[in-house]
């Protein structure tokens, strides 16, 4: 195809036969531009390491991107939550249900919806529930199944998942770690990870494909740390905060975790009301801690001891609530907020924090 560059190229590889050293560069460049592919490689190139290409592997399929379900869970097994479920439900799902409804006020049938709070308070779960309600394709992806070291890789996987989730419609999209994924672009210094943003955007906008039938889902930790352009209508306008358990749900989810194993005479809604701010994970820890305790003793007793109040309580003091820090961190974003009304559900649950004694 490039006869003349070759040419040129062959002249500059005729050495002289006696100079061993040029024969072996020689040997190698031949190589290296495929002009010369049956030679054997010399002991001192056998010796060198391979190298890989400089190049980006295949596109990986869907399936290594996302995780692809189809939840049997709905709202009614969310322990608790029953301000955050009547919200869902009367603010998202029954307006996705009613066809009728949709069509008489002009509404699509494609939406999006924030979940936000602190980690370990069930967004995900949540979001299983919302399909699950729906009977619809769950497809959850993460920021580390998105992003790439090869430039242009992240992007392609953005559009390979929301094309992916355009042909299973309808179906729910849900993006995981959305502040890692859609961080604010003022604060980023590289330029590729600013057009993986930029082509969410594109994504979400349905700027070159229609997104009826695609609910998109997001969940983040740090919901100050999203960009705005996500916020905007259209997009993520529609939030929700997961909270802490509430007391009756802190029981709930003890009672939950606690079924296989074999339990005494138990108070557990006395260990629910010790474990203000505790987050779902936190109690899943405190049980897994209290079976470990009750393990010990029945190794030592030679004898199955079930789980009693004793290995609870001490499974409590072994396991602070590990969300004390992320609500430092939010009262300061509350409190110096530009949109107060934004996290105006956040700051009711501090202001109680407060008043209960709790920072």
């Amino acid at each position: 195809q490039h006869a003349a560059a070759l040419g040129h190229c062959e002249a500059l590889l005729r050495v002289d036969r006696d100079d061993a050293g040029a024969r072996e560069r020689g040997a190698i460049a031949r190589r290296g531009l495929g002009l010369d592919a049956d030679a054997a490689p010399s002991p001192a190139a056998r010796r060198e390491p391979a190298r890989a290409p400089a190049t980006p592997s295949a596109a990986p399929s869907t399936e290594d991107l996302a995780e692809i379900v189809r939840p049997e869970v709905t709202l009614d097994d969310v322990a608790g939550m029953e301000d955050v479920k009547q919200r869902l439900r009367l603010g998202f799902l029954e307006p996705l249900r009613n066809e009728e409804l949709r069509e008489v006020f002009g509404q699509s049938l494609r939406s999006s919806l924030l979940l936000w709070g602190p980690p370990g308070c069930g967004k995900t779960f949540v979001a299983k529930a919302l399909a699950g309600e729906l009977g619809l394709f769950f497809i959850h992806v993460g920021i580390a199944d998105i992003l790439d070291m090869w430039l242009g890789s992240s992007e392609r996987n953005v559009r390979q998942v929301f094309a992916e989730a355009r042909a299973m419609r309808p179906s729910v999209l849900f993006i995981d770690e959305l502040d890692a994924l859609g961080h604010r672009r003022a604060h980023l210094h590289t330029a590729s990870v600013r057009t993986v943003v930029n082509q969410l955007l594109l994504e979400l906008d349905g700027a070159t494909t229609d997104n009826e039938g695609l609910l998109v889902l997001g969940a983040t930790n740090q919901p100050w740390d999203v960009d705005p352009a996500l916020l905007r209508p259209g997009r993520f306008d529609r939030q929700v905060v997961v909270l802490p358990p509430d007391e009756a749900a802190r029981a709930a989810i003890l009672g939950h975790h606690l079924t296989r194993t074999p339990v005494g005479d138990v108070d557990l809604e006395a260990i629910a009301r010790r474990t203000e701010g505790y987050s779902g994970a936190d109690l899943a820890r405190v049980c897994t801690r209290a079976v470990e305790f009750a393990l010990h003793a029945s190794v030592n007793a030679g004898a199955t001891q079930p789980v009693n109040q004793d290995d609870l309580d001490r499974a409590v003091a072994d396991t602070p609530p590990s969300t004390d820090a992320w609500f430092r961190l939010a009262e300061s974003y509350v409190q110096f907020a530009d949109d107060g009304d934004r996290y105006a559900d956040l700051a009711g649950y501090l202001a109680r924090r407060r008043r209960r004694g709790r920072r």
